[in-house]
């Protein structure tokens, strides 16, 4: 298997201290470890296409906590779970103590006295999401040297308010794929876009977890909002040095038509400003439920105000030849089809359609890779044995 005996050798090669370690923020880890991560995820994809069977846990949890919905994460968490043979299990809040107040620190130990790794996503309070998973992450740690736990479950996010680690590492493999490797992604062009949606309040995570990552593989990254729709600061701040030190490029323009010409990649997607997530967040933790409706209100009527920020054919003709990849991490707003007017227009997301499927269809090797990676200090040996093993994943 060519796909399998590449990766291992490119595995072998690679520096990385990923076992024992949660996955949080890719700017957490080294280049060398995000490309093991993109290995493993392709070994994995090899040998399930190629009817080997990859369970590696014969018992074992997966615990998912999903404190905002998901379509594709979640079902990727648990088919990247089943994968390596874990059984999934759900941690419903309304359901458990934590609704009569049981904390962060007991309720981790107790869910987890059987777990190999946590999922969660917690995306909806800007300042909390990523400090609750870290918070996770340390009641861990104590249960395990304490000899509480048997064994030290990894924590994957699964989207928090500053990075989809999961989501933005699935696009990497893809543009990976799609342009022939990653070497092919040097001094490419990538517009990551904002764009209209007729709703409020969307995550920072996907734009800021685009550009942190792919100028770390020498992209030329060209963020594109109106005025007032500004990201994260510090994460700002990261993707501009890493553009510097990787030998990309990093620069913010205030025009859609000037971030897609001649663009290899475009991204439009709508995000909330980011001082309009701090004070969303003020108002939920609050239960202020007239103060988010006077701020949906406000913000929908900006929003409204640059509809013009549509990704349209004649947008798509300014990119390089006209034939830029267009990638969205779905579901998008389609104009005239999930919406009336929306992020992208119909023509422009059909033609693409079977393509950010392949781009979502990546999410659940990425979630196993992360998981395999931090459960083995060898990954490449345990591919191998996988493949000497030779288990049909179905038939005899």
């Amino acid at each position: 298997m060519k796909e399998l005996t590449e990766a291992v050798a490119e595995i072998r090669r690679l520096k990385s201290e990923l076992c024992g370690r949660d996955f949080l923020l890719t700017w957490d880890k080294t280049v060398d470890e995000l490309t093991v991560i993109l290995k493993v995820a392709d070994a994995l994809q090899a040998l399930y296409r190629g009817n080997i069977s990859c369970r590696l846990f014969d018992t074992g949890l997966a615990v998912a906590q999903f404190r905002d919905q998901s379509t594709r994460t979640r079902f990727s968490f648990a088919s990247a779970a089943n994968l390596l043979g874990l059984t999934v299990q759900d941690l419903d809040e309304g359901k458990s103590q934590i609704a009569h107040g049981e904390t962060v620190r007991e309720t981790a130990n107790m869910i987890s006295f059987l777990t190999e790794t946590i999922g969660i996503r917690d995306d909806i309070f800007l300042g909390k999401g990523h400090n609750y998973m870290v918070e996770v992450g340390k009641a861990l740690e104590d249960g395990y040297t304490k000899g509480v736990l048997p064994q030290r479950p990894t924590v994957v996010n699964l989207q928090c308010d500053l990075d989809h680690p999961t989501q933005s590492m699935a696009d990497l493999l893809h543009l990976q794929h799609y342009f022939g490797g990653c070497d092919n992604l040097r001094s490419k062009k990538l517009a990551m876009s904002w764009a209209y949606s007729p709703s409020y309040g969307k995550p920072l995570s996907v734009p800021q977890g685009i550009i942190a990552l792919m100028t770390r593989f020498g992209m030329n990254v060209v963020l594109a909002h109106p005025e007032g729709y500004d990201l994260v600061p510090e994460v700002l701040e990261f993707a501009a040095a890493q553009a510097t030190r990787r030998g990309g490029s990093f620069r913010i323009v205030d025009s859609m038509e000037e971030a897609f010409r001649a663009a290899d990649v475009v991204y439009p997607k709508s995000w909330a400003p980011c001082r309009i997530m701090k004070r969303r967040t003020e108002l939920l933790s609050r239960n202020n439920d007239a103060g988010l409706k006077d701020l949906e209100t406000e913000c929908l009527a900006v929003n409204a105000q640059h509809k013009d920020w549509e990704c349209t054919e004649e947008k798509m003709g300014l990119t390089h030849a006209g034939r830029a990849l267009y990638m969205h991490c779905l579901p998008a707003d389609i104009s005239g089809v999930s919406c009336a007017q929306g992020e992208v227009q119909e023509s422009v997301f059909e033609r693409y359609r079977i393509e950010t499927y392949r781009e979502a269809g990546y999410k659940p090797f990425i979630i196993a890779a992360m998981i395999l990676a931090g459960k083995f200090a060898d990954p490449a040996s345990v591919l191998e044995g996988i493949a000497s093993r030779g288990k049909h994943r179905k038939g005899i």
